[in-house]
């Protein structure tokens, strides 16, 4: 998150503070997709009362960082994926147990939102903005030395991936995978995957460039699996929800994977089809957002009108390099 905040340029964020399309995202995106995407699929797979309450608590929580990570990969706007992140964090202290509270309720008859760790959320909050702050300073302040910082945070990045999944696949052995039902794995497996398709669908309803677009898809489909494993593990007893505790991390993997699948399409067709390099703009080496995006040609939050009576908001910043 040190590395991610080195991305953003305080000129821009700023404008997305005071034109707040990316907190009306944010709320859209995880408090009426997700909870509604995850209601949905538990009601369709016919998921007993233990696994649809481990779907929805996942699909209530708030973004999460491995989204802002995909988009900086994806060349997507930085400013835009911290900004929904750190939204959805906020509004999560409200949103989270009111999305609970409305659709837990066709499971169980007690509402879980009187168990919700609450400090959980709030350090949470304070992990996503306290080194994002550290990283923009640094970018305001000592531009060579947030680019090194951003390069060791990618390569800390890959490495803590590859443990993950080593990890992950010594966790999860035979024994306990057996226990999770099929429809489980079918949720899991689609559940990021409407996120993904969903945000990139109401990213096109805004009108968006298409850097923002994918910022929005995976600032949709990735979710704090961190804070609904925390969720599970202090609200309910463990001989409750058994191997359902795993459900977070099975996500977790599938929402990595179907990112890493975007990652790589995207990765190819704006090197075959658009024949852009990755990220060498002049034969110098970039590593953080300065790349060139396809079609930005306005300022964000700029008034056009064209007719006395109509206003139109663009949302996102022109890219740096094209000025």
């Amino acid at each position: 998150m040190l590395g991610l905040g080195c991305t953003v340029e305080v000129s821009q964020l700023g404008e997305h503070i005071r034109r707040p399309v990316g907190v009306l995202l944010a709320l859209l995106c995880q408090f009426v997709i997700m909870p509604l995407v995850a209601f949905l699929l538990a009601l369709a797979f016919s998921l007993d009362d233990v696994a649809a309450i481990a779907v929805l608590l996942c699909g209530c929580c708030p973004g999460g960082n491995l989204s802002n990570i995909m988009s900086l990969l994806v060349h997507g706007e930085m400013n835009l994926s911290i900004i929904m992140t750190i939204s959805s964090t906020l509004l999560a202290l409200v949103l989270m147990p009111l999305c609970l509270w409305i659709y837990s309720r066709a499971w169980i008859n007690t509402p879980v939102v009187n168990l919700l760790p609450f400090r959980a959320i709030i350090l949470t909050l304070c992990s996503t903005l306290i080194p994002i702050g550290l990283g923009m300073m640094l970018r305001y302040r000592y531009t060579r030395v947030a680019d090194m910082v951003l390069k060791a945070s990618l390569w800390s990045l890959l490495i803590t991936l590859v443990m993950l999944f080593i990890l992950t696949g010594v966790m999860l052995g035979p024994d306990l995978l057996s226990t999770i039902p099929a429809s489980v794995y079918m949720v899991a497996v689609l559940m990021p995957l409407c996120g993904y398709a969903a945000g990139y669908g109401l990213a096109v309803l805004f009108h968006l460039p298409p850097n923002c677009r994918r910022a929005v898809s995976l600032e949709t489909g990735c979710q704090n699996v961190q804070l609904c494993t925390t969720i599970l593990k202090l609200a309910f007893p463990p001989h409750l929800m058994g191997g359902m505790y795993m459900f977070p991390l099975l996500y977790a993997l599938f929402q990595a994977a179907e990112a890493g699948l975007f990652i790589l399409g995207y990765r190819m067709y704006r090197k075959e089809v658009l024949h852009k390099p990755d990220s060498i703009i002049d034969g110098k080496d970039i590593v953080y957002q300065r790349f060139h995006n396809e079609d930005f040609d306005s300022s964000y939050g700029a008034v056009t009108v064209s007719d006395p009576n109509t206003i139109m908001l663009d949302p996102c910043p022109p890219d740096p390099t094209s000025v």
